[in-house]
């Protein structure tokens, strides 16, 4: 519409000039409109070169002047320009900030739902929080996006004139006919499909509860509803039925509605949960805290226990959430006796260690130790066996400076070293990882740079080992991981139950059996993170190897002897069987047949000829060697 009639003669003449363009064959009569509309608003938009702004129009050559972002001074054919650019008109965003930036700025500061509205009038009446967030930062906003969006969203959410989205995906929408809060939250919750739709919606309700002109109207009407689906999801869908319980509850609160004797409480649910801690997953972290005293109120007597129970399953959020309840309710050392029992068994999970790292507050400093660190290192090895890997722990370990050396804070060098050990042997961190870690050790602990970078360590890299050798160690690990451990723990248990530990012979006996199954238990560890199985097949008989089977004689008396050289846990001195570890087998490796070869063993020094090299060929039979 013209302002006046200057526009509209200044509109005619402009068509004019284009017509006799078109009567002199130098342009389609179907871009005259075009023309008129791209010249009469002054900005345009180009698929390819953006937002431009209508410099001059040449009627002599038939060319447009457009000033694109990154093409000042663009000249274009007026049939090509009709053709490719769409017309903005002067009030929409993009033509504003070309042309009145500091009075969007003002309007920015002053007015955030002007502004918004001219953003989404400028698209069609719609668009999504991110690009109106592209459309106005940095030229608009130049300060905090986040601050200046929170502020505007609670007056978009009071107004009637925009419809906002459930999900930040979904565009805001602007319509004219403005509706009220009440009824705009209403449709919200009916149009949701399913219950955790229906749970978002029902929670912006709640938020919005102030500004609510019939209250009581408008929470009756969702709190039917989430009955309905309480009562449907209780046992499909235990979670969300709980969350759903939760939010009626706290509707119902703002409103006093009154209960009825149809409705499921609390107990009703928690009633058909055997396992409480894979429910708590599924609900949001934001709801853990409230899940856990609702759990608490249902069963004051067991509580506790199950929680625990269930402690070392739970992720590290829902694990402190978990620690927190407890502690409250004056549960602090039950908790670190169970999460000693954990780490000095090496049976905390990842997660629980996780949390546990991250808090690392006073009440906990009795039991963080360099045991800790030892039972982190088999969390993460026995991870790497899990179809659901997380490198949260190691991630966590690398990233947090000090707590490795807060750990190993107050062991002595002997333990110090023997971490260190455990971790250079470890497979859950890479060369560098490695290097950074022990660089941290060494900052604290000058005296174990010797250890780091010996010969030493460097040689015990690998194990070579017999497949039946390594299945024997497995089993042993097993079987101490499986039953000997935890038949240990329950003794610990037993005996600290018969009273004062100082003169608790049981007690002491028990824990000394502790020290010497961990002491195994890491020893296999260490031993089965090195080994390397093989099979002895095909080995070459040039020179003497492992999987080799020597025939050779004392050059002192003229007596043979047999010697099979195989994995570093075969040994069988009646079958002539030695691992190649041994002085002896070290002695003879890698020499050829009529080689004098001299052997230290007990003492003395023996001087052999080797007479014969075979290819070790295993027994068919149940006889293998043993370790």
């Amino acid at each position: 519409m013209m302002r006046d009639g200057s526009l509209a003669r200044e509109r005619y003449n402009m068509k004019e000039e284009f017509e006799k363009l078109v009567g002199a064959g130098k342009l389609q009569r179907l871009h005259v409109e075009t023309l008129v509309q791209l010249v009469e608003q002054g900005f345009c938009m180009h698929r390819s070169w953006g937002f431009g702004r209508v410099a001059t129009v040449d009627m002599v050559f038939s060319k447009i002047s457009v000033d694109f972002q990154n093409k000042p001074g663009h000249s274009m054919d007026l049939g090509f320009a009709a053709e490719s650019l769409k017309a903005i008109p002067a009030n929409h965003i993009l033509a504003k900030k070309l042309s009145d930036i500091q009075g969007l700025r003002q309007l920015a500061a002053l007015h955030h739902l002007e502004l918004i509205k001219l953003v989404l009038l400028s698209y069609d009446g719609r668009a999504t929080i991110e690009q109106i967030q592209q459309v106005l930062v940095p030229d608009v906003i130049a300060d905090d996006w986040k601050k200046w969006w929170e502020a505007a969203k609670k007056e978009l959410k009071k107004d009637g004139h925009f419809q906002m989205p459930l999900k930040k995906t979904e565009p805001i929408v602007y319509q004219v006919k403005e509706t009220t809060l009440q009824s705009r939250l209403l449709e919200d919750f009916r149009a949701c499909k399913g219950l955790k739709a229906r749970i978002a919606a029902g929670n912006e309700l709640l938020k919005g509860m102030a500004d609510l002109e019939d209250k009581t109207a408008a929470v009756t009407v969702v709190v039917q509803s989430l009955n309905a689906d309480i009562l449907s999801h209780q046992r499909t869908q235990t979670a969300l039925a709980l969350e759903a319980l939760f939010l009626r509850e706290d509707l119902r609160a703002a409103v006093q509605i009154p209960t009825t004797e149809s409705e499921l409480n609390e107990s009703n649910i928690w009633g058909q949960v055997n396992r409480p801690g894979q429910l708590l997953e599924l609900i949001p972290a934001s709801k853990h805290k409230r899940a856990l005293a609702s759990y608490r109120a249902t069963y004051p007597d067991k509580w506790v226990d199950t929680l625990l129970a269930g402690l070392n399953g739970m992720s590290a959020k829902l694990a402190g959430e978990t620690a927190n309840i407890l502690i409250l309710d004056e549960k602090l050392e039950v908790l670190k006796e169970f999460l000693a029992r954990l780490i000095s068994h090496h049976q905390a999970s990842s997660e629980l260690l996780l949390w546990l790292a991250k808090e690392r507050c006073d009440s906990f400093a009795d039991i963080l130790g360099p045991e800790v660190f030892r039972a982190m290192l088999t969390a993460m090895e026995r991870d790497q066996f899990n179809e659901k890997r997380s490198n949260r722990l190691r991630d966590f370990i690398m990233d947090d400076q000090a707590l490795l050396v807060e750990l190993i804070g107050s062991a002595d060098l002997e333990i110090i070293k023997d971490l260190t050990r455990a971790l250079q042997l470890s497979p859950c961190f890479d060369d560098m990882d490695k290097r950074s870690l022990l660089a941290r050790i060494v900052k604290t602990y000058p005296a174990i740079q010797a250890l780091i970078t010996g010969e030493s360590t460097k040689q015990e890299a690998t194990l070579v080992v017999s497949w039946s050798s390594l299945e024997r160690r497995k089993e042993e690990y097993g079987e101490l991981v499986q039953k000997k451990i935890p038949a240990n723990s329950k003794e610990i248990a037993i005996a600290r139950s018969y009273g004062d530990l100082r003169e608790n012979h049981e007690y002491k006996a028990a824990k000394e059996m502790q020290k010497l199954l961990m002491r195994r238990k890491a020893e296999l560890e260490a031993q089965l993170v090195r080994a390397r199985g093989m099979d002895f097949n095909n080995v070459k008989t040039d020179a003497v190897n492992i999987g080799t089977c020597i025939r050779v004689t004392d050059l002192a008396n003229q007596a043979q002897e047999t010697y099979t050289i195989l994995g570093a846990w075969d040994s069988d001195p009646d079958q002539g069987i030695i691992s190649y570890l041994t002085p002896v087998a070290q002695s003879f490796l890698n020499q050829k047949v009529g080689a004098e070869v001299e052997v230290k063993s007990d003492g003395a020094t023996r001087k052999f000829r080797v007479d014969s090299i075979e290819s070790y060929k295993a027994p068919e039979t149940e006889g293998a060697p043993v370790s």
